[in-house]
């Protein structure tokens, strides 16, 4: 791979025209209604201005109410093993359902914003979130956490994430990589703020007030994203839900593969660094929940400044294939780590590279797409595929610790080894879209 960064084509430019939103010679559409749409037409992405980066905010408490909580599962994974019984295995299920979720409803969701239908969709996600905490907070049994959290909550996540990011492309081009990046660091931001209630609520007032107090947290955050956020093109109104031909573009197949690869592994850390530090390292519960703090907290820094680097260096995809690459080769080193303080190295060191892939991937997808009005069904679809991924990784990891007798060997190389996978079939993305370039392969 050699290919200096000014090889990379530029972001692909972006049909803003609403011709490929008009039906063709089958439409009943009449050429007044065309023309009607085309006056329509906002015009390019703004690249800035108050109602565009107001849409960041809008997306990085969007993030914060649903990545945050999910990145704070492991705080969720070592309460309910101890308090339920339940084996670690059993209990990943309700984290992994929770982000099969956010993903899977991706299609859907994109969907309908695609077709004008977003402030809908973001309301009913909004209180379903709300009412799944909530729910989480009265729950003493299995099944109850498995519907509350892993269900109800996972639902509400799906039709909030997918139409916001998907929203958020569409104010940007040159500058999207930041923007997408400041709206990852909500899980970030998320991912800081609620284990540390738990970590300091959780001896005083117990688990049910904890989780509501989360609750009214994400209630406050809801206030203002319905009170910001706007939707800036018209709806499209036609078209199915997914586009199998997108499947026939062997970039955006490739990237398919190489992305569920990636998430198969990339939340084994976040699920289950906190088991790992008391049960191998044998550090308190308090530091335990202070590795998955430390492992958040890195990643907020680490996509701002990966961000920069996509957006004014190298690009979206090759900066995804570089965290991909290291997250992986990380896991692996993590056969190595016997103490805390190299347990506290990993953490720091795997939540900047993890954080990466999570912020960037979806401006290494949306590169992928040049009209604008199929943004939302083709990231939703990217989603749905990713969410498999979310759905049998962490319960795979979980399985093979068992396996193991509480060794984490199997999990790691598992982890490892389908990050490394993830990391070719990018590779192989970008020779196929030209961001990188094989001078030998030139002619």
């Amino acid at each position: 791979m050699t290919a200096a960064a000014a090889n990379e084509k530029p972001p692909q430019q972006v049909d803003n025209s609403l011709s490929s939103s008009i039906p063709d010679s089958n439409s009943t559409e009449s050429h007044d209604d065309a023309a009607q749409h085309d006056a329509s037409d906002p015009g390019p992405p703004p690249d800035g201005g108050f109602q565009a980066w107001s849409q960041t905010v809008v997306a990085h408490l969007v993030m914060f109410n649903s990545w945050g909580y999910i990145n704070s599962f492991g705080f969720f994974q070592s309460y309910y093993v101890s308090a339920l019984g339940v084996s670690p295995s059993a209990i990943s299920w309700v984290g992994s359902v929770q982000i099969f979720l956010i993903f899977f409803v991706g299609t859907f969701s994109g969907r309908a914003t695609d077709a004008g239908h977003y402030r809908k969709v973001l309301v009913a996600g909004l209180f379903l979130q709300l009412l799944g905490v909530f729910m989480t907070s009265l729950s003493t049994k299995y099944w109850q956490l498995f519907l509350a959290q892993g269900i109800c909550t996972g639902l509400g996540d799906g039709l909030t994430f997918c139409p916001t990011i998907a929203l958020l492309a569409t104010y940007f081009v040159k500058r999207r990589s930041m923007a997408i990046a400041i709206n990852a660091s909500g899980a970030g931001s998320g991912g800081i703020f609620f284990p540390l209630i738990a970590q300091q609520l959780l001896p005083k007032i117990g688990f049910g007030w904890t989780v509501r107090v989360m609750g009214f947290v994400m209630l406050f955050n809801t206030v203002i994203i319905l009170a910001l956020a706007r939707t800036r093109l018209p709806p499209k109104k036609w078209g199915p839900i997914v586009e199998w031909s997108s499947f026939e573009e062997l970039p955006y197949a490739l990237f398919c593969v190489g992305m569920f690869l990636s998430f198969w592994a990339i939340f084994f850390a976040f699920y289950y660094v906190p088991t790992y530090g008391r049960t191998v390292i044998g550090v308190s519960s308090t530091t335990s929940l202070t590795l998955l703090l430390v492992m958040n907290a890195v990643g907020i820094p680490a996509r701002i400044l990966l961000a920069v680097l996509s957006d004014k260096f190298i690009g979206p995809m090759r900066t995804l294939i570089l965290t991909t690459f290291f997250s992986g080769l990380l896991l692996y080193c993590w056969v190595s780590v016997n103490s805390e303080g190299r347990l506290f190295a990993f953490c720091i060191i795997y939540g900047s590279f993890a954080g990466g892939v999570q912020s960037v991937f979806p401006a290494a997808c949306s590169g992928l797409t040049t009209d604008l009005k199929k943004m939302g069904m083709r990231t939703g679809m990217v989603f749905t595929v990713v969410s498999v991924a979310c759905l049998t990784g962490p319960p795979l990891a979980g399985a093979l610790i068992e396996r193991g007798n509480g060794d984490f060997l199997y999990a790691q190389v598992f982890g490892g080894s389908a990050l490394m996978g993830g990391t070719l079939v990018l590779l192989a993305v970008a020779i196929s879209n030209g961001a990188i370039s094989l001078p030998h392969l030139r002619r």
